[in-house]
């Protein structure tokens, strides 16, 4: 039996999240601040990220979940006005310092956007340019690299015959899987995902999200979304955030289950019940 719950989604039931057999923090997030210039939007953050498992990140607007997340792999270096503070540990190293690579960082930890960016290229050059970029030359091998993604998400057979074809020629929900595929293709351990369904009809967004699923046991996810039914849907864990005196602030963090059906925190049961938010 696997490590990790298996966890089936149908459209009409809901097939809750169970929590990681045997959690085994990744990441560990200490007294994470994040500030633009002298706006402060996030404020001592801490929470264990567990490999293997979905973290979904909720909360109303504004509050630093994106913050939050492109901190993970340092997207916030490409914010001028942007500073960290605390730390962000993988492998007993805080990615958040001035040594780290960032190029090295962001192969280990991909990222998913809300709206699907692939390159206006061919599908097979959208997946074989961040190969190239990485130092693969290895024509063969940038095949078997570039079949296997577009197998895991379920794109091979439609697009094998076309992929020379404009990556922005495929459906949206094509598109979010063919970048899903970009961010895989380099074996990354962390995905970040940052609303990646919310931009998405609902057939598109109900095929990224079994894909969001099957991804549980190989990689270790955290995706920010406002559907709530899906966090409960998706994730073993789940880390509810809110704005205290303008800062963004992590409220409560547990089991997904275990938060939705008894939070520990007032401002918790407001929210998921739709009082606040």
């Amino acid at each position: 039996m696997s490590q990790y719950s298996d966890v089936t989604f149908t459209l009409g039931k809901v097939a809750l999240a169970e929590p990681c057999c045997v959690p085994k923090a990744l990441l560990q997030v200490s007294d994470l601040s994040i500030a633009y210039g002298d706006r402060k939007v996030l404020e001592t953050v801490s929470l264990d990220i567990y490999k293997g498992c979905i973290t979904a990140l909720i909360g109303p607007s504004g509050c630093g979940k994106t913050s939050f997340l492109s901190s993970i792999n340092r997207l916030t270096d490409l914010i001028p006005s942007a500073t960290t503070e605390g730390t962000i540990l993988l492998d007993g190293k805080n990615i958040l310092d001035r040594s780290v690579d960032t190029l090295s960082l962001r192969r280990r930890i991909g990222m998913i956007f809300q709206k699907p960016n692939p390159f206006p290229l061919s599908i097979r050059r959208n997946l074989e340019l961040p190969l190239r970029e990485h130092g693969l030359k290895e024509r063969k091998l940038l095949r078997e690299k570039i079949e296997k993604a577009l197998r895991d998400v379920g794109l091979w057979a439609e697009v094998k015959d076309r992929l020379e074809s404009s990556a922005l020629s495929l459906s949206g929900g094509q598109q979010q899987r063919l970048c899903i595929a970009r961010a895989l293709v380099l074996e990354p351990e962390i995905l970040l995902m940052d609303e990646p369904c919310s931009a998405l009809d609902p057939i598109s967004s109900a095929a990224v999200e079994e894909l969001i699923i099957r991804l549980r046991g190989r990689y270790t996810v955290v995706i920010v979304t406002h559907n709530l039914a899906q966090a409960k849907r998706v994730a073993n864990y789940a880390a509810f955030f809110w704005m205290k005196e303008r800062v963004g602030k992590l409220i409560e963090f547990g089991q997904c289950q275990h938060l939705f059906d008894a939070p520990s925190d007032a401002l918790t049961a407001a929210y998921i019940q739709g009082i606040k938010g």
